[in-house]
């Protein structure tokens, strides 16, 4: 089905122990709070390593008890989150290529899982570079195992309260396939069945937040022709409130560049107050962000919120 007639068809846990609880303000009865994390590099008892640089192998063993203390900070907040999103990483690499594997043993996925049952809202996982492992594991398999065990699509979108928050998927389109080796696989893209299923979204106006792994800056601008990722961006930039990336663990923010506002959050793994506090009016369909002033840009870290 082509772009045109697919559009045309288609339109037809606990309280923290670790200090005293966090309150906020009552906000309006209009207005409701999310939390964003990501990169979170949850491992197994089966991960062996070493990581690329000695800080990395250090923390990628720190990681299940940095996110159990942003869980705990979270869960915390009153008024509390209605829900919260992981912007892709959500576990370390595959142990093993076959399937039956993560059935039989428990392994970083499980051990992902029960971190994020542990929050008391929902919470809504994308998916991130290392959540694939592609040639070794094939990305069926990879989406197979999101399906039995997280009950999560390859890319989604979820209806709030009059806001639309979207998880995307960058691994889905040519820059990614299984065969390509070399820099390209550093380049995010999505493929036309997802970009018309985006759009498709997008065509709702409902004020919206994207999800991605890969910062704007990594994915190619279109992937069909003059069809891709960034024009649907310009085109509905007032629709959409907020692009939300990962990957470099780092906070990083673009501003306009790409159309919509742009931000890079850091990674759980480095610093349990790498979150960001986004509260939204319903009634002027509009946000803000409580905690971007404790940031330390272009670094790991952000200092810890009091709430407002």
């Amino acid at each position: 089905m082509n772009r045109k007639n697919f559009l045309t068809a288609a339109s037809g846990g606990l309280l923290s122990l670790a200090g005293p609880r966090i309150l906020t303000a009552q906000p309006d009865s209009s207005t409701f709070r999310v939390g964003v994390i990501a990169d979170t590099h949850i491992i197994d008892a089966f991960y062996r390593g070493p990581e690329g640089n000695p800080e990395d192998t250090a923390n990628i063993f720190k990681t299940t008890e940095s996110l159990s203390r942003t869980r705990e900070f979270l869960n915390a907040l009153r008024p509390k989150l209605d829900m919260v999103f992981i912007a892709g990483d959500f576990f370390h690499n595959y142990p093993s290529p076959d399937l039956d594997f993560y059935f039989q043993n428990k392994t970083r996925i499980d051990n992902a899982k029960a971190l994020i049952d542990g929050f008391q809202m929902p919470v809504h996982v994308g998916f991130g570079n290392h959540d694939y492992g592609m040639p070794k594991v094939s990305r069926e398999m990879s989406h197979e195992l999101f399906r039995r065990k997280l009950g999560v699509k390859p890319y989604y979108a979820v209806d709030h309260k009059g806001f639309k928050f979207i998880h995307l998927n960058n691994f889905l389109g040519e820059t990614y396939s299984p065969n390509l080796t070399g820099r390209r696989k550093e380049e995010g893209s999505f493929g036309e069945e997802q970009l018309n299923w985006l759009e498709n979204e997008l065509r709702q106006h409902r004020p919206t937040f994207l999800f991605l792994h890969f910062p704007l800056l990594m994915v190619v601008p279109t992937e069909v022709a003059d069809y891709g990722l960034l024009p649907l961006l310009r085109k509905y930039k007032s629709t959409l409130q907020l692009v939300v990336a990962g990957h470099w663990h780092k906070w990083v923010e673009f501003g306009r560049t790409f159309g919509p506002p742009h931000q890079v959050v850091s990674s759980t793994r480095y610093d349990s107050n790498a979150y960001l506090i986004l509260e939204l009016d319903s009634r002027q369909g509009s946000h803000r962000m409580l905690n971007i002033e404790q940031v330390e840009w272009n670094t790991h870290f952000s200092r810890p919120w009091r709430g407002v």
